[in-house]
């Protein structure tokens, strides 16, 4: 019996395609299994085509080939979707893909997950059996043309049924021509058309469009905000580029947060702002972490705050706290910012106050290109390759936290004024006491407790990061700085090293999806002598607008996408498949379920979130693309 080809790649695709789904999204329906099966069946008709045009020889390899890299696509694609929660671009691919990063890491995912990894490969095992029996010809003109006309029919039919799903906001249509939402459309329309999508746009150009805002913007005169006279009418009517032209509209119909009881709480002092590798809730503990516990229970304490991990997770995690935007599904939106106008990061606004501003990292200084961005941003930044070599260990892994402290804190503390930033280190994965060295290092330290060796191993790294802490609030003190000086400590994201079950061996996780980025915000200064406690819910994008109020300084907080946590802003907390949080619910946006908090929850208020939440990703990427800043606040 012979196999044709086109029906053996059609299984095969819509195999692979079920399989990726039920793990990820651990459900279907009808409309997802339709779009999947008629696209599935475009590109089974493409692959036939192309493994046709050869001799028989060449075409059978041609097509084995094919199948192979499509499986091994579709196993990396759900490996990374379960370490990192996203679907790997063409831009990460030739970027150095994150996905082959951690390969300790990635090795103990597919064990922990054998049955799906295996599942996806099985199509190797099955054309290694009927190989002899796959059938190939070599096509004349005359069968050319008509497979091509085949395609082109198919391909409209396939176009014309997007026609049945457009009324939601990540409908097929909406993500097919509109929307760039990877993780929605892979559940819409399948995973191999969301790659043929994004390579298209990638190569091609693609601008989301704004939804118009259907609200009144609230403004009371007798308040005060956190906003600057910008001529916004005067901006859009001289205008020609109408991308910008649409931010400014945007920008525009937004409501600036109010000034607080807390704006210039802060106002002369020196500020060290710190984002911690992979730092959670479970890295606080009185005994093991007492500097840490100390923090993170005076000054402010966050409630409700959360630390969601992104596309290209450490790197997005700076971005997003650093600018106060949400990062483009794709790219590196760090590394890419590195030539946009940044005024209001903190090393610029704080260099334009006479501050001295710099920015140390105890990983290699060219790792996701900081090199290049964290000067744009008004850093003088050092790592290790350009200097801090020089003055600490930089062969171990992970580095040491507190040896980047020690090495670093005479190079700022004698300026009048300082605003520095650290990036960590030292609570990197692998979690374990074999291949992380600072792990090992405060293993006696952890070793009798009852947990599991990748919850003390991830301990015994934090601890590091808590002494650093120690150690720089005692260099502070010891200089007489610390009463004049506001920390301020957030997480790049959650330590997505451990499995859920090991988190929750120390810390509560109900909702599994949401509840693993629930994390503390840390800002303290030592005269805060009562906590000041905060419900609101909050995230990372919020960080940059609450420091800038509670050191005083001008700036409009329309064009920043978090809000100041101090504010009467309501909070918001956005995931990077576009869930969220507020403080009526809670939104599932891949299973579409919305949860509330509260009664009386209309399916308008779900609509108007889930819009909000959709332009704060547009108004991100088109700032990011077009440096937006310097169009409205005039940046060379």
């Amino acid at each position: 019996m012979k196999y044709k080809k086109i029906f053996l790649i059609f299984l095969i695709i819509l195999y692979l395609e079920f399989i990726y789904h039920l793990f990820v999204f651990k459900s279907f329906d009808i409309k997802s299994i339709f779009f999947i099966i008629i696209f599935t069946f475009l590109t089974s008709i493409f692959i036939d085509l192309i493994t046709n045009l050869f001799s028989d020889k060449k075409n059978k390899s041609f097509f084995m080939v094919i199948v192979v890299f499509l499986t091994i696509i579709f196993t990396a694609q759900y490996i990374n979707y379960i370490f990192y929660g996203n679907v790997i671009s063409i831009y990460s691919i030739f970027n150095g893909g994150q996905v082959f990063e951690f390969y300790g890491q990635i090795i103990s995912v597919i064990l922990n997950n054998i049955i799906p990894v295996t599942l996806l490969l099985l199509p190797n095992l099955l054309l290694n059996v009927i190989n002899k029996k796959i059938f190939t010809i070599n096509l004349n003109y005359n069968q050319l043309i008509m497979k091509i006309g085949v395609l082109l029919i198919t391909y409209s039919l396939c176009i014309i049924t997007l026609n049945f799903d457009y009324i939601s906001i990540y409908s097929a249509k909406e993500v097919y021509y509109d929307k760039h939402a990877p993780i929605q459309t892979s559940q819409v329309l399948g995973l191999m058309t969301t790659m043929k999508l994004d390579i298209k746009r990638a190569f091609m150009g693609f601008e989301e469009k704004i939804i118009p805002a259907n609200k009144e913007i609230s403004i009371i005169k007798e308040k005060e905000y956190n906003k600057i006279d910008i001529n916004f009418d005067y901006l859009i009517e001289n205008e020609t580029n109408n991308n910008i032209k649409n931010i400014h509209t945007y920008f525009k119909n937004s409501t600036p947060s109010e000034k607080n009881e807390y704006t210039g709480m802060f106002k002369g002092m020196n500020l060290i702002t710190i984002v911690a590798e992979a730092f959670s809730p479970i890295a606080v503990d009185e005994i093991l972490t007492p500097t840490l516990y100390k923090l993170v229970n005076n000054g402010f304490k966050f409630n409700n705050f959360y630390t969601p991990v992104y596309y290209v997770s450490t790197s997005d995690g700076e971005y997003v706290t650093l600018t106060s935007l949400l990062p483009k599904e794709s790219v590196w939106s760090l590394s890419r910012s590195s030539n946009n106008y940044l005024p209001y990061s903190y090393g610029n606004i704080f260099k334009s106050l006479g501050y001295s501003t710099n920015a140390y990292h105890d990983g290699y200084y060219k790792y996701y290109n900081r090199h290049l961005s964290h000067p744009n941003m008004g850093y003088n930044f050092i790592g290790c390759g350009n200097g801090l070599q020089n003055k600490m260990n930089c062969k171990k892994w992970p580095q040491s936290d507190i040896e980047m402290i020690e090495a670093t804190f005479d190079l700022f503390s004698n300026n009048d004024a300082f605003m520095t930033y650290y990036m960590t280190i030292s609570g990197h994965l692998e979690y374990n006491f074999g291949g992380n060295n600072m792990a090992n290092k405060n293993k006696n330290l952890v070793q009798n407790m009852e947990y599991s060796t990748a919850i003390k191993a991830y301990m015994a790294s934090q601890i590091e990061l808590d002494k650093a802490l120690e150690l720089l609030i005692n260099k502070l003190e010891d200089k007489n700085l610390l009463n004049n000086t506001a920390i301020v400590l957030s997480s790049d994201h959650y330590p997505y090293g451990l499995e859920v079950s090991e988190m929750k061996e120390v810390i509560n996780i109900e909702d599994e999806k949401l509840d693993i980025h629930k994390n503390n915000l840390i800002i303290w200064n030592n005269q805060i002598t009562t906590p000041i406690e905060i419900n609101k819910y909050a995230q990372s994008l919020d960080i940059l607008p609450t420091v800038l109020n509670l050191f005083g300084i001008e700036f409009d907080s329309r064009l920043l996408m978090g809000r100041d946590i101090l504010s009467s802003s309501e909070g918001l907390i956005i995931f990077n498949d576009r869930s969220w949080i507020t403080e009526y619910g809670k939104y599932n946006a891949t299973k579409k379920l919305f949860t509330p908090f509260k009664d009386n929850i209309t399916e308008d208020y779900i609509k108007n979130i889930n819009d909000i939440v959709y332009n704060k990703y547009v108004v991100s990427k088109s700032i990011l693309e077009n440096d937006y800043y310097k169009y409205v606040l005039g940046g060379s």
